[in-house]
């Protein structure tokens, strides 16, 4: 065990900014994941696109990772930042509020491989859970994750009743990624930074209190693309 959080602390560090409560850094965050939305909703197989876009419109909150990183040989995890935006009852978006997901996982695993992460909270108790501190997926029985594979079309059906779907893409394909277990942490310092004031997840992404310019484009991507009708 203490191994295994040791091999997670290193990757941690190789992966994650050094001065989490740098603003320029936080702002790099924000203007990745915009892109990554940008691709995912693009790019692909047209029927697994529209079928993301259709459930982007019924979503009431996103959270985007936009390069997570594995790797691993016989220490294997996952590492990187994400940003968790949420939808108010006018279909606007609020700013972001920062996170940091991680895993750590024992096996024979070779080599090192960044992905793009979407999840789209379909529930108020999804995104309660996402709220907390630290949320770790597939812990909480009351919160239904259901991660989305290469055949995307129809399979968002069978998982219907999920509060959080799981998508993600590497080397520009959709492709399927084990997040059992992974631990998202709200990074304070980083919403801290952002928006020169202490603010909590709840405060950014709900009450909409705070609010970066900086944060518009992933704003309005994401309202191009998840525009109800």
């Amino acid at each position: 065990m203490r191994g295994l959080l040791a091999g997670l602390a290193l990757l941690l560090a190789a992966v994650l900014p050094a001065r989490a409560d740098d603003r320029g850094d936080a702002q790099s965050l924000v203007d990745n994941s915009t892109l990554a939305v940008q691709e995912m909703f693009t790019t692909g197989e047209a029927a697994a696109v529209a079928d993301m876009q259709r459930m982007l419109r019924r979503a009431r909150a996103v959270l985007v990772c936009p390069r997570i990183f594995r790797a691993g040989f016989i220490l294997g995890g996952e590492g990187g930042g994400c940003v968790l935006v949420a939808r108010d009852a006018a279909n606007s978006w609020s700013s972001p509020a920062f996170y940091g997901l991680a895993s750590g996982s024992l096996g024979l695993q070779s080599g090192v491989q960044d992905m793009q992460v979407l999840m789209l909270v379909m529930s108020d108790a999804g995104l309660t859970a996402l709220l907390d501190s630290q949320f770790k997926l597939g812990a909480d029985a009351s919160v239904a994750v259901a991660t989305m594979g290469a055949g995307l079309e129809g399979s968002t059906t069978a998982a219907g009743g999920a509060d959080i779907l799981t998508f993600a893409r590497a080397r520009g394909l959709f492709a399927g990624l084990a997040l059992e277990g992974s631990v998202l942490t709200n990074r304070s310092a980083w919403n801290r930074a952002y928006y020169g004031q202490e603010a909590s997840p709840r405060q950014v992404v709900v009450a909409m209190q705070v609010h970066n310019p900086g944060a518009d484009p992933l704003r309005a991507a994401l309202m191009r693309f998840g525009a109800r009708q």
